[in-house]
């Protein structure tokens, strides 16, 4: 089993910078990581992203040098199973809004006895072909990445139950649907709205490393100084600001 980089540097205080992809693209995710992200986050959340198409992401993230993880669709085990079988180093939960949800998401992703993952030779483990099943659970264990998503103002109510909840690497703050649960569709950056994310900041005061996403380099920027320390930016963001910067640029 390969190491968590992205676990790795975020145990030692770094930020890390991650690309999600709601397509379906091995090589994209090839790309992502040879450019220099940290991680790709694979989004099995929207779009049409299936387990078999997610695999050959994985593939071509590690090929590029990059932390696949999976946004998993939904809080199920045997669905956060799957993905996770296929060798991503760790997994996003979405719409997590109180301890017994989040408590659910790590007894999913880690073996016994920090949780209750199904355990199989399949190829997160090897195949079960270059360790024990025994010694790889422990490693797994040790990899695993598990991000709970707060997006919602009854996930945000309960921060402080949810704070309490063992084995929660990461708090990743949705916006979009914070800002709908919020009445403010389409309005992430809505004043009410990133009151609560700071808020969110305020409570959290580095117990647990936070992330969230950022469309644009002052916005990235903005977050790393208000104290997020896993910052995502998404694919099609990327290509159409570059896009039209292009097109400006050579039609003048």
């Amino acid at each position: 089993m390969r190491a968590n980089v992205v676990k790795r540097k975020l145990q030692a205080g770094e930020v890390v910078v991650g690309c999600f992809i709601p397509y379906p693209s091995s090589e994209l995710a090839e790309i992502c990581g040879l450019i220099g992200f940290d991680f790709v986050l694979i989004d099995a959340e929207h779009g049409p992203m299936s387990p078999e198409s997610a695999y050959h992401m994985v593939l071509g993230a590690e090929a590029g040098g990059a932390t696949p993880i999976v946004r998993v669709p939904q809080n199920e085990r045997q669905v956060i199973l799957r993905y996770l079988d296929i060798g991503a180093l760790g997994v996003m939960v979405p719409q997590v809004n109180s301890p017994e949800e989040a408590r659910a998401v790590v007894a999913a992703a880690r073996y016994y006895p920090q949780g209750l993952r199904g355990i199989a030779g399949v190829r997160a483990a090897g195949f079960g072909l270059t360790q024990s099943l025994a010694d790889y659970t422990v490693q797994a264990n040790t990899e695993m990445l598990v991000m709970v998503q707060i997006e919602s103002r009854t996930a945000v109510e309960r921060l402080s139950q949810i704070l309490e909840v063992p084995g929660i690497d990461v708090l990743f703050v949705g916006p979009n649907d914070l800002a709908q649960s919020m009445g403010y569709p389409g309005q992430p950056l809505h004043p009410e709205v990133q009151a609560v994310v700071d808020q969110v900041v305020r409570q959290v005061d580095g117990r647990v490393p936070l992330g969230t996403t950022a469309a644009t380099v002052e916005l990235a920027r903005h977050q790393r100084e208000r104290g997020f320390r896993m910052v995502v930016t998404n694919a099609t963001s990327l290509l159409a600001a570059s896009g039209r910067a292009l097109i400006e640029a050579a039609k003048g």
